[in-house]
This record gives structure tokens, C-alpha cells and sequence, in this order.
């Protein structure tokens, strides 16, 4: 220490000048050394009077403190230390040596206070002994308030807003008059400081947190050394960002002190870009919204209620498995070290699962003692006041309600005392006589407030200042449950943003959680061997229809070959090659190609399919609609037969790709097709990891599909069924203009059956990819591969085996055809002769009824002219020489008249 303040000698002297009120020049070297008050001295800590002599300069954070002789007493600074930028603490309020008052003679100034001593927060258990303690230092100091004596009438609230009213009319009515009113929760502080201002009162809080009691339209008069609960919002969100949480859950109690502060955090998180996902509160069961939380797989909680109903919470968190290392709640700071541990009968949870519940868990806490070891404006350390409240009290300060607060209600009664010492002129201007204070003058009420609201002082809790709303502003604790106690992991300072970290939070699973169950998006891929299976398929159909096709062209000069309409057929090769080209796109996703191709792939499985469609199954339509149209019209028309026009049948399978070329150009043009993502449940992954799995699917689609689906589907179905149809009408036709007709509808018959099966299939099953791709495309497959065989496979057949490749053999062919044609020709003569027929025996049949009419008349006429004659024995019958035959006879081609 000497070897120190000799490097603190300067290279010259400058003069000292005279009074303890004199300021010292700063200089880089420390603080110069100053006088002592009058009728007092200095004591300087470690140094004799010989070295203080030697030396002019005192090093940064040396302390002095004055003393005085005698009976005197120190009025102002005790104790001044030296700064950083060369000046003496408090060098504005100068130390002066006053003689004492005899404490008879002193005036009592009355302070009536609310301690809660149960209830929701207990804090009166420790802050009444704190409070106790500041007046009897305040009392014992000379140099604050030396003709009065602060006195304390006090009642114990519970908390409780009813309770407290009771006790406040007692506090107002009773004498004697209370010059402050000091309650203690904020919804008590809420009560009383509502009503003070109608008896002209300052209120001043020592643990209100609650955001609303910053109103001071509402609250005029209102002040609190407890920061306002708004001021661990900053933190929390400072936290938030810090661990990379974007959504979080609340769940509070319904008060208006944690409504409010819940609403102030809303609009904290909201310009951080933090998103409050799921909002939870309770009045006194909070079991059904811990469940909530639990099904809305909160992780990041904030929760905000007293301590009692906190064991109610996480009795309720144990229960639902609401913990652990998915999880983090942040609690309020306030509570009792060992809260969860506290018998409780309105819970069934034991000690043992409380402690698994709660650990973990993050607390904001304002900073209520002063972490610097430096004496306070009572000549106290933070410690030293520790020390001493501790003892004072009658049980562990673990299980003792409002202890971490009890520096906040001791420096209430200094900021008090400071207060009323300025406004009775004990270093103010206007030399106000407390004892003359009633509820009807405002003007001393007006005076306190002033010096009330220019409050600056070391206190135990630290630096005390009031802000614009009469709320303290201090610094921020962040703690961490850990093995059932709690560790400090950090400060933060909300006026510069900075927040301190140590760097020993520890988290159950290694390091924090995620803000949500980390969601994996996986997508559900064809399987590749389900596609190369199909693909190989698809490309021997391929092959297949070019040889079908290539064989066609080539014999197409062969008249049995003509007389199948083989362009058609060519046609018909061509549309199932397009049909099961498609069928590569359609197993084509996001395995193979980028979200960019998405849209071409969409597009070409639609035009290939429907091309292929309209030209393989329209031009056998076209074949089986001429054939039901030629041999169902009436006897007038048959001639109608002998001919066909080829260009009538090019131009229905015109027509029908031209249908369908013109409503994938406008669905193309006016509703594209494009790459849509489905979503499915997610699912657990058998590892324990916090993950889940979400699978997605990629479909073409397009704004209005069901739309564009039954228009393309309507049509379509409409002419599988009319082909149908046709094909069973004309399945005993026969004739050589189109020789392939049966084949035809059989055909038609497995195309449709294929396609009305597996296009409503494939839809139902449009979210089981595997599934659906093989109904389609083995539809597509097995369709065309029929249409190839019953269509191509017999031609083949037929000229292989009869040799019929060469022209000169179609003499042969011609007598085949012959012999269909003369069996055609035949059969049309016999249904000629047979109709000839019936209207000749109508003809006959009618001339013989009109014969037997005529027949009966002449009888009758003549039996009226000639009686009848007795028979002749011989058995014959009278007969005249002018009688009329008596007999008619009809051979079915000629009439005989018979006479006797």
C-alpha cells in the first residue's frame, strides 16, 4: 500500500483550499485530498497521518469517511469516494458537524404501511424486519431529518385487496395523520394508490411490479423501488434471440399485474419478430391449461403467477411430463429459493416431483442487491445488510416470503427520509414543517413528490433513481435452477442493452431446445424399382407397336390387310406408342428432377396421354361406330354399304384429336399445370430425438382441377360407354369392307373396362404414389398391349402361316372374300324372298276373307227365297239347275269355284 501511494506522489504541489464543500481537481492520478468538515476530521483507511501528509493525490475507489468531535454528529455524506474521472462522491451535498437534538425532543412523522405477511406473495415476512431495520438507522443519523423521528403503524394485507381496504379506512380515519402509505402487493398497490391521491398522499411501494401502476393519469402520486414487471420483458426477449427461439407459450394467472405485463411482452416479441404461438391463463386451476400446452407442444414457456399457485402449475407440469430437456419454463425471480419445496396441501405432488418439474428452469429477477461490494448512503454494504437482516429474522431466509425484496423496502425508507429531509429543509430551500401536514394540504404534498422524484442515492439494492412513471430502474438477474438451487448466469442492462453472461447455464439435453418440435420435411419418392419395372414394360409396348406399325405399312398393298382399314390401324399403333411413352413422365418426381422442370413433366404427361388416347382409341371408336351406322339403317338406305368413303372415318379421328387438342391448349393456356406439394401427418421418429418427421408428395395440378378433370373425364367416359355399346350391337355383323371389326370390340371392350376401372382408382389412391403410378401406368400398359395383340397378332398370324405376302396369291384371298360375299349376298336374297312372301299370303289372306263374306250373303238371300227341302235319304242335297257352286277352294296360289 505504501509503495502505491508513494507512485501516486505528484512532481509538484498545488495549493489546498479551504472548506469541506471545496471541489478537487480531477486529474489522471486520482482524487486530491480535500479538508475535513468543521469540528471534524478524515479518517483515511490504511494509512497513517504521516503518509497523508506526504501525498496530495488518493488513488481511484479509496474511501474516506468524515468523524466529528464530541457530541457532535456528521450531517451529510459519511462517506465520499473517489471516481474515475478524479472527483469525490457526492460533492454537491456538503458534510457539516452538527450538535445532537435529545431524542425527546424530537417530532414523530407516522408512516402507515401494508406488509403481506401470506398470501399469494408473502413478502412482509422479510420486508417488514428491513423496514424496521431503515428506521432505526434513518432515526439514529443526525444529518437526516435531525427534528423528527419516522414512526410505523402497519398491518398485515394477505395480499388481498379486500383485506387491505379494511385496513386502509382504518389507516385514514385513525389518528394519527400518515404523512406516506407504503403497501406491498400490486394488487394493493393498485387499491391504495388509486384512492391516496383523494387524501393528498405519496405512495411508495417496496414490491409492486405490476405494468399499470406506470399510469400516472391514474396513479399521480405513486412511486415504487421495485421496478416495474415490464422490466423483464427486455430480458426475456434479449434470452429469446440469444438461444434462437422464435415461438414461445405464456400461461398465466389472471391478475391485472400479470395481464399487463403479459400484453407488454406481446409487443416486445412481436417487434423482435417472435411469434407468442399459444396464450394460456387460469384463476385458480391451472390443470386443463397445462394440458393445453402439452397438446399445443408448447416448449418455450413463460409463466407468470404468485408462488403459490406455481406449485399448483408444475404439480400440473409433473403430471402431463410438461418438462426435461424439450422443455424451458421462465419463471418470475421473486419466488422463495426453496418455494417447491414448501408443504402445500392444496397439491399432491411430493417434494421429490416438484424438483424433478422445476428443474431447469429460467428466472428474471431485478437486481434487489447490490452486486458491488461498496457502502450504500447507511454506510452498509450489500453483505453487511444480508448479515444483518438474517439475523433479525426468526427462520432460514430460504423459507422466508419477500427476502430477495427486502433491500427494495430498505432503501424505500431512505428514499423516503431523503425525501422528507429535502422538504423540511434539512437541504432544501423551503423549510416545510412536517408536523403541519394534513390530508387537505396539497402544497407538502406537492414538495415531497419533487424531492421524491429527484431521488439519486446508493442503496443496498444499488444505484435508486425513479423514472418519469415514479417506477425504479435497475439492472436485471438471470438465474437457473440447477440441482434444486439457484446459479446466476448472467446480468442484463436494458438502458445500454448489454447483457453479461458467465457462461454456466447447463441444459439437461446438452444445450437449449428447440422452440418447437424440429420438423423434417421428407418427401415420398416413387420406388425406383416399381418405376424401372414399369419403364421396361412400357418400353417392349413401345416396340412392340413400332413393329405392329411397321408390319402394317409394309403389307399394306395385301387386300386382306386393305380390308382392315390399316391406316386406321397405323393410327392405332401410334396412339398406344404415345400412351405408353407417357408413362416415363408419369413416374417422373422430384427424385429425378428440380422444382423448375416440375411444370414441362405435368404438361407432357397430360399431352401424351390424351393424344395417345383420342388417336389409339379413336380410330377404333371410328371402325366400330361405321359399322353399327351402315348395317342399322333402314331398307332404303342399305345401298349405303356397298360404299365407304375413308375420308369420313380420317375425319371423325380428326375430330375427336382435334377435341382434345383444343382442351388442353385452353387448360394449358388459361390453367397451367404445375407442381403442388401435399402434406401429410406428421410422424414420430423411432429414435428418441426432438424431431418429427412431416412426409410431402409432389402433384400436378392447377387451380381449378376438378373442374378441367370432368370436362376431360366427362367426355371421355361418355365415349368409352358409346363404344361399348357399339361394339356389342355389331358383334354378329359381318363384312369385308372392315374384316377386323370383332377385334375391334374386343378391344374396346379391355380398353374400357381398363380405363373407367383405374381412373377413379387412381384418384382415390392419388396420396399412395406407389399405388396410384401403378394402376396408371399398368392400365396404360396392359391396354395397349391387348389392343396390339388382338388388333396386329391375328393379321401376322394369317400371313405367315396361309403364306399370303404376295400379290399373286390374292386370288386365293378374293375367293375367301367371294365366299363371305356370295353368304352375305345369300342372305340377303332369302330375307327379300321371305318379306315378298308374307305380303303376297297377306295379300291372298285378305281376298279370301272378303270371298267368304260374299259367300254368306248369297246363302242367306237364298235360303230366305227357297225353304229349305227335306234331305235326300240317299244323303245328298237338293239341287237346282240354276243353283250357284257350293263349294270354295283355295290352294294358296290360285281360286277354284267347284260345282256340283
Amino acid at each position: 500500500m505504501l509503495l502505491l501511494l508513494l507512485l501516486l506522489v505528484p512532481l509538484f504541489l498545488r495549493p489546498l483550499g479551504a472548506g469541506g464543500a471545496q471541489t478537487p481537481n480531477a486529474t489522471s492520478e486520482g482524487c486530491q485530498i480535500i479538508h475535513p468538515p468543521w469540528e471534524g476530521g478524515i479518517r483515511y483507511r490504511g494509512l497513517t497521518r504521516d503518509q497523508v501528509k506526504a501525498i496530495n493525490f488518493l488513488p481511484v475507489d479509496y474511501e474516506i469517511e468524515y468523524v466529528c468531535r464530541g457530541e457532535r454528529e456528521v450531517v451529510g455524506p459519511k462517506v465520499r469516494k473517489c471516481l474515475a474521472n478524479g472527483s469525490w462522491t457526492d460533492m454537491d451535498t456538503p458534510s457539516r458537524c452538527v450538535n445532537r437534538t435529545p431524542h425527546s425532543e424530537r417530532r414523530a412523522v407516522y408512516i402507515g404501511a401494508l406488509f403481506p405477511m401470506s398470501g399469494g406473495w408473502p413478502g412482509g415476512q422479510a420486508c417488514q424486519p428491513a423496514v424496521e431495520m431503515a428506521l432505526e438507522d434513518v432515526n439514529s443519523r443526525r444529518d437526516i431529518l435531525p427534528d423528527y423521528e419516522l414512526k410505523l403503524i402497519h398491518h398485515d394485507s394477505k395480499c388481498d385487496p379486500g383485506q387491505a381496504t379494511k385496513y386502509l379506512y382504518e389507516l385514514l380515519y385513525n389518528d394519527p395523520i400518515k404523512i406516506i402509505l407504503m403497501p406491498g402487493c400490486s394488487s394493493v398497490s393498485t387499491l391504495v394508490a388509486e384512492a391516496a391521491r383523494m387524501w393528498n398522499l405519496i405512495v411508495l411501494s417496496y414490491g409492486s411490479s405490476s405494468p399499470a401502476l406506470s399510469n400516472r393519469q391514474r396513479f399521480p402520486t405513486f412511486f415504487r423501488t421495485h421496478p416495474s414487471a415490464t422490466l423483464h420483458n427486455p430480458t426475456r426477449v434479449k434470452l429469446f434471440e440469444k438461444w434462437g427461439w422464435k415461438k414461445i407459450a405464456t400461461i398465466q394467472q389472471t391478475t391485472e399485474v400479470f395481464t399487463s405485463t403479459l400484453d407488454d411482452l406481446e409487443e416486445r416479441v412481436k417487434e423482435a419478430g417472435i411469434e407468442i404461438t399459444f396464450r394460456q391463463s387460469f384463476f385458480s386451476d391451472p390443470a386443463v391449461p397445462v394440458k393445453n400446452l402439452k397438446r399445443q407442444d408448447a416448449r418455450i414457456i413463460v409463466g407468470l403467477f404468485y408462488e403459490t399457485e406455481a406449485r399448483k402449475v408444475f404439480c400440473e407440469v409433473y403430471k402431463e411430463r410438461l418438462f426435461g430437456k424439450k422443455y424451458v419454463w421462465f419463471l418470475i425471480g421473486w419466488y422463495a429459493d426453496n418455494w417447491f419445496k414448501t408443504h402445500d396441501p392444496s397439491i399432491n405432488c411430493t417434494v421429490d416431483e416438484m424438483t424433478e418439474a422445476v428443474e431447469g428452469h429460467i428466472t428474471t429477477e431485478i437486481v434487489m442487491l447490490n452486486p458491488a461490494n461498496t457502502r450504500s448512503i447507511s454506510n452498509m454494504t450489500s453483505q453487511e445488510f444480508v448479515e444483518k437482516l438474517t439475523k433479525r429474522l426468526k427462520r432460514h431466509p430460504e423459507e422466508t416470503g419477500g427476502f430477495q425484496e427486502a433491500p427494495l423496502a430498505y432503501d424505500a425508507i431512505w428514499a423516503l427520509a431523503l425525501a422528507l429531509n429535502k422538504t423540511s429543509g434539512g437541504g432544501g430551500r423551503s423549510g416545510v414543517r412536517l408536523e403541519d401536514f394534513n390530508y387537505n394540504n396539497q402544497t407538502i404534498t406537492d414538495q415531497i413528490y419533487r424531492a421524491m422524484n429527484s431521488s439519486s442515492f446508493e442503496g443496498v439494492s444499488g444505484h435508486v433513481v425513479f423514472d418519469a412513471s415514479g417506477s425504479r430502474m435497475a439492472w436485471t438477474l438471470i438465474e437457473q435452477l440447477q440441482g434444486g438451487s439457484y446459479k446466476k448466469i448472467g446480468y442484463y442492462d436494458s438502458t445500454k442493452d448489454a447483457l453479461s453472461w458467465s457462461k454456466t447455464d447447463k441444459w439437461i439435453g446438452g444445450s437449449p431446445p428447440a422452440d418447437q418440435t424440429l420438423v423434417i420435411k421428407t418427401f415420398r419418392f416413387l420406388s425406383q424399382k416399381l418405376f424401372i419395372s414399369v419403364s421396361v414394360l412400357s418400353s417392349l409396348g413401345i416396340v412392340l407397336a413400332v413393329v405392329c406399325l411397321s408390319f402394317n405399312i409394309y403389307n399394306s398393298h395385301v387386300r386382306y390387310i386393305q380390308n382392315s382399314q390399316p391406316n386406321l390401324n397405323n393410327l392405332t399403333a401410334v396412339g398406344c406408342s404415345l400412351a405408353l411413352a407417357a408413362v416415363f413422365p408419369l413416374g417422373l418426381d422430384g427424385y429425378h428432377i428440380g422444382n423448375g422442370q416440375f411444370p414441362f413433366v405435368c404438361q407432357a404427361r397430360l399431352w401424351l396421354l390424351g393424344l395417345g388416347f383420342s388417336l389409339g382409341y379413336g380410330s377404333m371408336f371410328t371402325k366400330i361406330w361405321w359399322v353399327h351406322t351402315v348395317f342399322t339403317k333402314k331398307e332404303e338406305k342399305k345401298e349405303w354399304r356397298k360404299t365407304l368413303e375413308p375420308w369420313k372415318l380420317y375425319a371423325t379421328v380428326g375430330l375427336l384429336v382435334g377435341m382434345d387438342v383444343l382442351t388442353l391448349a385452353i387448360w394449358q393456356i388459361v390453367d397451367p399445370l404445375h407442381r403442388t406439394i401435399e402434406t401429410f401427418a406428421k410422424e414420430e421418429p423411432k429414435e428418441d430425438i426432438d424431431v418429427s418427421i412431416l412426409p410431402q408428395l409432389e402433384h400436378c395440378s392447377s387451380k381449378k382441377m376438378n373442374t378441367w378433370l370432368g370436362i376431360f373425364y366427362g367426355y371421355k367416359g361418355l365415349l368409352l360407354l358409346l363404344g361399348i355399346f357399339l361394339a356389342y350391337e355389331t358383334k354378329s355383323v359381318s363384312t369385308e369392307k372392315i374384316n377386323d371389326h370383332r377385334a375391334v370390340g374386343m378391344a374396346i371392350y379391355n380398353v374400357a373396362v381398363l380405363c373407367l376401372i383405374t381412373a377413379p382408382v387412381t384418384m382415390i389412391l392419388s396420396s399412395q404414389q406407389d399405388a396410384a403410378f401403378a394402376f396408371a401406368s399398368l392400365a396404360i400398359v396392359f391396354s395397349s398391349y391387348i389392343t396390339l395383340v388382338v388388333l396386329f397378332v391375328p393379321k401376322m398370324r394369317r400371313l405367315i402361316t396361309r403364306g399370303e405376302w404376295q400379290s399373286e396369291a390374292q386370288d386365293t384371298m378374293k375367293t375367301g372374300s367371294s365366299t363371305n360375299n356370295n353368304e352375305e349376298e345369300k342372305s340377303r336374297l332369302l330375307e327379300k324372298e321371305n318379306r315378298e312372301l308374307e305380303k303376297i299370303i297377306a295379300e291372298k289372306e285378305e281376298r279370301v276373307s272378303e270371298l267368304r263374306h260374299q259367300l254368306q250373303s248369297r246363302q242367306q238371300l237364298r235360303s230366305r227365297r227357297h225353304p229349305p227341302t227335306p234331305p235326300d235319304p240317299s244323303g245328298g242335297l237338293p239341287r237346282g239347275p240354276s243353283e250357284p257352286p257350293d263349294r270354295l277352294s283355295c290352294d294358296g296360289s290360285r281360286v277354284h269355284l267347284l260345282y256340283k
